[in-house]
């Protein structure tokens, strides 16, 4: 009979196996692969396209292009910059103890601290609009933002990509950004409105040349505009953008929820696949992973002892969803805070996402949110008068933020909001 540490062995990796992948990978004349090079080399090479982002990243960069640009942004961002400088923002010391008394005691240990997250800032004036009222508050500040806006839309002359990314080095909180290849383009022909959306069980839609399309895009904003943080929807992507650091590139994403990633078996797939194929430094692009919404408590620990077997337990991020938008994506009331409150006990390196106001909120307004309001396009939101219900969608999300916050501070978890306002303990 097998004893089960001989069964265990099995599962080894063998050398040739590992040598049979590698030498697929590096073969001349391979079409992906030649595909994949020809594009690096397309935007200058790994090194050019490295210094072309670390340039086009820099504040001072983007903030001389928007004065070029005649932003109508820049004196908010000065009246942002000016609030920062002045502390007007409440001290995350000082929310604490408003939250659990002053008999608090000292502060949670940050390794356990939980990233407050909010998606999607569609819209530079909302991010204005959060700031003034955490101001008036003396609420937190998310310390990490999700965008799902067209990114054409955004680069346009009255676009504000350059501005939303500015306001987040001045925060100090980290962003990710939605290419616009992800399947709404026509690339998917089993895809178009919700009517097809059970076309999206047949992948997302990055058919055939689509995964360098997106390495493409990618390349552009990362190299024009210093956007380094993308979403990534489909398996095939998510390969390019681990081969892209392979390569050099100091390229980042993270998972979309719409990758289905429900069960610890999923999590230790794309974790082996992160690791497999990091960089020569050990660094990997994938910097974090946004679990599906069917997940519980369990998942998240048993995916954080998989992350932590292949030492990646830093560099990817696990993302939960407290809310949900309202409509048209999950059962109501959805509310999975309690799950996050208790999975910080033990799972390290967590974010809780809010995609949605409070339920009970929600259902009271006349215009609760709708995760197809991503794919609205500003003129059309202008011209049907959405965007103060749009605007009042988003900062639902704001006090659905707050509410975590105080709830993990309550259970002696420290939370993770924008620093450069509200500081550490």
């Amino acid at each position: 009979m097998t004893s089960r540490s001989e069964l265990r062995h099995k599962l080894a990796l063998s050398p040739r196996d590992v040598e049979a992948v590698s030498a697929a990978l590096t073969a001349d004349g391979d079409p992906l692969i030649d595909g994949l090079l020809d594009l690096v080399d397309a935007h200058g090479g790994v090194a050019a396209i490295n210094r072309a982002a670390a340039e086009s990243g820099r504040l001072e960069t983007r903030l001389e292009r928007l004065r070029a640009e005649r932003s109508p942004w820049l004196d908010d961002l000065a009246w942002l910059t000016e609030q920062r400088d002045r502390g007007a923002f409440v001290p995350l010391a000082e929310y604490r103890r408003r939250i659990v008394g002053e008999a608090a005691g000292p502060p949670p240990p940050d390794e356990r601290a939980v990233t407050l997250e909010i998606s999607a800032l569609q819209y530079f004036p909302w991010l204005m609009a959060e700031a003034r009222r955490a101001i008036e508050r003396r609420e937190l500040m998310p310390g990490r933002f999700i965008r799902v806006r067209a990114m054409a839309e955004q680069a346009a002359p009255d676009g504000d990509l350059l501005a939303v990314a500015a306001a987040m080095q001045i925060v100090g909180a980290s962003h990710v950004e939605t290419l616009d290849t992800r399947g709404i383009d026509g690339s998917n022909v089993m895809l178009g409105g919700p009517e097809t959306i059970t076309g999206y069980f047949g992948g997302i839609g990055e058919p055939n040349d689509y995964p360098l399309k997106w390495a493409n895009e990618y390349l552009h904003y990362l190299t024009h505009y210093g956007i380094r943080q993308v979403l990534n929807v489909n398996l095939g992507t998510v390969l390019v953008g681990l081969l892209l650091r392979k390569l050099g590139v100091e390229n980042e994403f993270k998972i979309s929820v719409f990758m289905g990633v429900d069960n610890p078996w999923a999590a230790l797939f794309v974790l082996m696949g992160a690791r497999l194929l990091a960089a020569d430094d050990g660094s990997t692009s994938l910097a974090g992973l946004n679990l599906s919404n069917s997940v519980d408590v369990a998942t998240l620990e048993a995916s954080s002892a998989v992350r932590a077997a292949l030492g990646l337990t830093d560099a990817v991020r696990f993302e939960h969803h407290v809310t949900e938008a309202y409509r048209s994506i999950v059962r109501q009331p959805y509310d999975r805070r309690d799950d996050v409150v208790r999975a910080a006990a033990s799972v390290p390196n967590v974010s809780a996402k809010h995609e949605g106001g409070e339920p009970d909120i929600e259902a009271g307004r006349e215009h609760p949110s709708d995760i197809f309001d991503y794919f609205v396009a500003r003129d059309a939101a202008l011209s049907e008068g959405l965007m103060p219900a749009l605007e009042g969608n988003y900062l639902d999300k704001h006090d659905a933020v707050n509410r975590t916050a105080a709830a993990l501070l309550r259970a002696g978890v420290g939370v993770r909001a924008a620093s450069l306002l509200h500081g550490t303990e």
